[in-house]
This record gives structure tokens, sequence and C-alpha cells, in this order.
């Protein structure tokens, strides 16, 4: 082989989708490669003619074009064209022309047919655009991640067992022996008139242990009505939600069975232990942990098992939903815990309380590397003279705590040891609606952390209830959309006019990515911004791209490209977490672009494509004075 086709097999080796192909093939493939050389602004390719090659930028830049003349994509080094019109009728389809001068690789057609007909791998990875890609790559991860992704009614073997209300606990002892279950669930006659007639009216739901602490253990005789030991305010799960999700449900409200609902009827009860013996244990060990511990010092123990919980669901091909679920999880159960070490100390509150979770931990999109965002409301009968001592003391334990179990200090002051956020609840009131009608650039700011806001303990259907205020007064403001949308674009993808990465230039952190600040930021305030205008109250940023799907004001498509983008960035970051934890570094958000595969470079640019294209399409969409 002569040194110029061993020059191109090492760059066809270093490139996507070449260096899968076996070794011989990329001997035959790098010998018959053709070079060609393009001035800058020549044509290469025009619509219609014949197409006898396929191009691969050896270096240079090319712009490709629809055949309206408007930019479909711009290539460089590693970059690919032509495959469309030789896939097809063997007629071009989309002309080219070089704005560098370039030097071309072309690949005869009866070789690329070949690679495409004998290389399954090649050929999906040459056939389908830049965003199909991104989708493919995410699929794969899916499939090889089925047992996370698996819904509830998988969990669910036999129909749900009920017992009417008026029935004595040995009635309930002797069905749930007849039936060989752990529960029952109470009924109270039929809701009529629904379409698909009549569905039993759940009340409550009686457990094995119910039977044993409320009617054993407090001497209750055995004909007591079931009604007088159940469970009533029942926590249930619908039937297609993921397992995932049902057990972050059982942690959240301490409960071990769960009802699940099709369409509102009764599917099936499934436990806790049918959840243990299908999931990890990981997530819920931590947690189990987390309560049982009787200090601060104890709690801060634990920050080496948050982080090995993290890095094995990393291992485990866990999604970063699960992932940001689960740390999301274990931090409101430090947070939870320290209120209660911290109300154990200075006694009960004088006045009803709650206290918020903020930012990334109300949107379940928490990762190992956070900051603590918090607040509190107060009952609207605070009186600072005589009550604030007590909440400043509160504050002060949960947020000098929560710095030592690793969740650093807000160095905005987003924390509620700051009197401006530790209010009562007409006060809050009054903030929301004022950055709402009368947005300013603070304001702005405020609403970008404070409408992602979860109640963790306390009186939390007052964060319910400020949420419904957000999302019927945003969704009925254009000029406070339009605001926020104009925020929404104030951090951008990195990529440069070329499609290659903008790396950061100064600090410690030079020729790098902020994967936050450049990609998950962004993402979570763009899509934040469409659920406000359809009115979500979703707190997670996956569940408000499904509210606005189904709300259809995006291009078709986009959503899902949306999603895939921000799965794609999210791991990205996730991933290089969990290599900093292994390596015994600190682990950060930043990015060296040179450490990725070019299968994964090429990925992360299609997903910061997206982006970049969705960000446009806000600033188009809500413009001030257009109604959305």
């Amino acid at each position: 082989m002569q040194v110029e086709q061993l020059e191109i097999l090492d760059f066809l080796r270093a490139h996507a989708p070449f260096g899968e192909l076996p070794e011989d093939t990329l001997q035959r493939v790098a010998a018959a490669v053709d070079v060609r050389y393009f001035k800058a602004g020549s044509r290469i390719l025009e619509f219609g003619q014949a197409a006898e090659a396929w191009f691969v930028v050896r270096s240079g830049a090319v712009e490709i074009y629809r055949r309206n003349g408007t930019l479909y994509n711009r290539l460089t080094e590693g970059g690919y064209f032509g495959e469309f019109g030789l896939l097809r009728n063997k007629r071009v389809r989309f002309p080219a022309a070089a704005i560098e001068d370039t030097l071309l690789y072309l690949i005869p057609e009866p070789v690329f047919t070949e690679l495409f007909e004998s290389n399954e791998q090649f050929a999906d990875y040459v056939e389908i655009e830049d965003r199909s890609r991104l989708r493919q790559v995410l699929s794969r991860r899916e499939d090889a991640n089925q047992l996370m992704t698996a819904k509830v009614d998988t969990l669910v073997s036999r129909a749900a067992v009920m017992l009417d209300r008026e029935a004595s606990a040995a009635d309930a002892a002797r069905h749930m022996t007849a039936e060989g279950v752990s529960s029952l669930l109470i009924t109270a006659g039929d809701d009529e008139g629904e379409p698909d007639g009549a569905v039993p009216r759940i009340v409550g739901i009686i457990t094995d242990r119910d039977l044993r602490t409320r009617l054993l253990a407090e001497g209750l005789p055995y004909d007591t009505a079931v009604s007088e030991i159940m469970s009533a305010g029942l926590v249930t799960v619908e039937h297609n939600q993921l397992v995932f999700e049902a057990m972050l449900r059982m942690l959240r409200n301490n409960v071990h069975h769960l009802p699940v609902l099709r369409h509102g009827r009764p599917l099936g009860v499934i436990a806790l232990s049918d959840i243990i013996h299908y999931e990890s244990r990981n997530s819920l060990f931590v947690v189990g942990n987390i309560f049982r511990q009787s200090s601060v010092d104890d709690l801060a123990a634990l920050t080496g098992d948050v982080r090995a919980c993290f890095t094995r669901m990393v291992g485990e091909d866990a999604n970063s939903r699960m992932i940001g679920a689960a740390m999301a999880v274990i931090g409101r159960s430090f947070k939870q815990r320290l209120l209660e070490l911290a109300e154990a100390e200075l006694g009960p509150p004088p006045v009803p309380y709650c206290f918020l979770a903020l930012g990334s931990m109300a949107r379940q999109e928490q990762l190992i590397v956070t900051d603590q965002d918090n607040a509190l409301i107060l009952d609207n009968s605070f009186d600072p003279a005589r009550h604030d001592d007590y909440f400043k003391a509160l504050a002060t334990i949960v947020c000098d705590g929560l710095a030592r179990c690793g969740y650093s200090y807000c160095t905005g002051g987003v924390m509620a040891t700051n009197p401006k956020w530790r209010q009562p609840l007409r006060v809050w009131e009054g903030y929301f609606t004022d950055w709402i009608e009368r947005p300013t650039p603070q304001g702005l700011l405020d609403s970008g952390i404070f409408f992602d806001l979860d109640g963790v303990w306390g009186e939390t259907g007052w964060a319910d209830g400020l949420r419904r205020l957000v999302a019927r007064k945003a969704k009925a403001s254009p000029r406070f959309l339009a605001c926020m949308a104009r925020n929404a674009l104030l951090r951008t993808p990195p990529l440069g006019f070329f499609k290659d990465f903008v790396m950061e230039s100064d600090g410690r952190h030079t020729n790098t990515i902020n994967m936050k600040r450049r990609g998950t930021a962004p993402l979570a305030d763009l899509v934040r911004v469409h659920a406000l205008a359809v009115g979500s109250r979703a707190r997670n940023s996956f569940e408000r791209l499904r509210d606005i799907i189904d709300a259809d004001i995006l291009p078709r498509g986009r959503g899902q490209d949306l999603h895939d983008a921000l799965e794609f960035i999210s791991m990205v970051r996730i991933r290089h977490q969990a290599e900093d934890l292994a390596a015994g570094r600190e682990p950060d958000n930043s990015i060296e672009p040179e450490n990725l595969s070019e299968f994964e470079r090429k990925s992360l640019r299609d997903a910061f494509q997206i982006l970049a294209n969705a960000q446009s399409f806000l600033k188009y969409r809500y413009q001030p004075g257009r109604a959305n």
C-alpha cells in the first residue's frame, strides 16, 4: 500500500462509521478512494446529476442544501454526504458546495453499495439523519435497560382482592388467608355513571401489618369494622408508570403497598417486596439508612454511600430520569431527617410551615454535583418578633446539615436562612404574582429558580397551591412568557459556525464544555417556558415535555427530539461525574470532548444542534405582543 493510501487508511480508521469495519475491508475501501480538491465557493454537487460516489470531508468545510436552496447541513472534517442519492435513484438529492478550500475523499458507488449491503452497522449509521441517529442511540440504551424501564403492570400478578368497608377485621383476616394476599382494598359501593359501567369505590387499604398493629396490639375486638383500622387517603400508581416511579412513590409516602389503577379502576396491588425482588435495592437502602441516623455527624457519614449509589446506577445503565429521581429522593430524605432532628432540638414549631426544595431537586433531576436551593413558607399567622428566631434556627440547622452531607451552600443565597426566602404564604403569593405581572430582570431570574418547587416537609399542599397559581397566571401572560423566553436564550449550546465545539477558554476548565451551563440548564429553561405556556403543573422536564407534546405546540417530531437531546446530554454529564468518582477525582460538570469517542462526539453535536434549533423556535414563538 502506498504512503497516500496509508494516510487515507489512518484517517478512515479514526472516524465513524469506518472504525468498526474489519481491517481487510477498510484497506479495500482506502485503496479505492479518489481524492479531490475544491476551492472555496466552488460547487461540488448539483441537484439531479448522476450520483457516482460517497463523499467524506478530509479537510475544509462543505455546505449541503435542500433543492430550494436553503441550508440543510454544514460539514467539516469527518463529515460525509451523498448517501441519499446513492441509496435512492442514483441522482443527487442535496446539492453541495465548498465554503472553504476543501479536500474530499470520494468512495466509488460500487464500493459504497457493497459496504451498505454487507455491513448492517455501517448501513444503520449512514442511512439515517442526525436527529434519527440520536434517537437510535437512545433506543439501544433503552432496550438494554429493559429491567429498569418496565411498567408497573408487569408486577401485577393477580386481580385486586377487595372487601366491603362494613366487613369485620375477622372477615378480613379470613379473606386474606383464603386468597393468599397480604393486603385488601376496602370498598364502599360503586361509582355509578362511568362509561364502562360501575367502578368499585376504593376508600382504603388494609394490610396484615394493620391487623397486627391496629387491631391486636390495641386489643380491639375481632368484629371491629375494617373501616376503623384501614388506611384511608390512598396513595396509588397508574398501571403504565415505571416500576422505578412506583418505588419512589413508596419511599416518598412511606407505604409498602400501592394499589395499581387503570383508567380509575383497581387493577391490583404491588408490595414493596415485589419491587425489591425486581429492582436494585441500592437507593432504597440509602434512604432507609438516612432515616435511621440520629445526628448530623451520622448523616454526613452517608456521603460515600450516596456516591456509591450514584455510581452503581450509572453502571447498571439506568437512564438520566431514574438517576435524577433517585438522587432527588435521597436529597429530600436528608432534608426531612434534618428537619426531624431540628424539631427535636428546638421543640414544636410555633406556627405551621412548609419546607421547600427548589431547582433540580424539585424537578427530580438532581445529580451528584449540586448545591442546595431551598426556602420556607410560613403560616400567615407568622409574627417575626415572636416566631422568626425559631425558624431562623431551624433553617440554619438544615442548611448547615445539608452542607455537611455534600450539598454545598447556594452562592446566590437561595436558602431558607435568607430572610427574604423565609416568608408567610401570602408574601410568597405576592412574590409569584409580581414576578409574572411585572417582570424585571431579577424577577425573571427568581422565576427560573422558584417556579421549580416541591414541598418536602410540613404543609406541602401550600407548594401545590403556588404551582397552581403559577400555571394559571403564566399561561395567561404572553408578555411574561416572552420575557422568560428571552431569558432562556441567554445560555446557548457550545456549537461553532461549523458545528464544531466551542470550548471554555480560560480558567482551570480551559478546553472543556460545561455540560450543565451549556446543555442541561438551557434545555430545562426552554422546556419550562413551553410548559408554562401550556399550563403544565409538572415539575420534571421529561413530564413537562409530555404535556408540551400533548398540547401540540411544537413542530411535528421536535418534542421527541428534545426528549432525546435532554437524555443524551444528561447522560454524558452523568457518566463524566461517575468516571470522576471512579478515578478518585472530585466530580464536576466539565467534560473534555477529546475524551469522548468519535461516535459520542457526533451524537453530542447532534443533541446540541437540536437545542440550537429549539432555541430558534422559542425565539420565534414567544415574541412580545404575539398571541401564543
